[in-house]
């Protein structure tokens, strides 16, 4: 199933309207950007040291401070933002537990949040396209 979910995740993220894909952290990172700016990274985490722990995709997300103490106060399985700035960023577990709706809603806070911040002529490009 795993695998499965990151695939409907990459997908879902590359609909947004000037959404690319890139690998600058090396061939297991994926990010994904809108013009040039980062909105999500998808990679695959480690739940535990072991050999034999169960791995997950983790998916960050970027998310307004106070939803992303909200969202991890609800969901166990979502985290302060791995190697991002936590009070910007949350981390998703994909480990099945968040209904695909949520996560579908918090990439597009995500996605919104970054074009929000770009200048106007770039968020009319894009907004038409939404």
């Amino acid at each position: 199933m795993s695998d499965n979910l990151s695939e409907q995740v990459e997908k879902y993220l590359l609909s947004k309207p000037e959404a690319s894909l890139y690998y600058p952290f090396g061939d297991d990172v994926k990010v994904f950007k809108v013009k040039s700016k980062m909105f999500a990274t998808l990679a695959l985490g480690k739940m535990g040291k072991g050999d034999g722990e169960k791995q997950y995709w983790w998916l960050n997300l970027k998310c307004e401070p106070d939803e992303a103490i909200m969202l991890r106060d609800i969901f166990p399985s979502i985290i302060p933002g791995y190697h991002m700035n936590k009070r910007l960023w949350n981390t998703v577990i994909l480990d099945g537990s968040i209904p695909q709706g949520e996560i579908e809603r918090m990439m597009d806070n995500s996605y919104l949040l970054v074009v929000n911040k770009m200048t106007k002529k770039d968020q009319q490009s894009i907004l038409l396209h939404l």
